[in-house]
């Protein structure tokens, strides 16, 4: 009985784990992806300054 449980709690930490690392690169393909696009919206605000009339 006492085998069987843990194999089960050593399965789980095994799939706990593997989400906790696909989790993980999900949330750096969010931020990078976030930040490029502030980048590129930051770079054509800056091109696009002098046709602009700020009072």
């Amino acid at each position: 009985m006492k085998m069987k449980q843990d194999e089960k709690v050593y399965k789980t930490l095994g799939t706990v784990g593997a989400l906790g690392i696909g989790t993980g690169v999900v949330v750096i393909v969010a931020s990078l992806a976030a930040g490029i696009v502030m980048i590129v919206s930051g770079a054509k605000l800056l091109a696009r300054r002098s046709d602009m009339l700020i009072r």
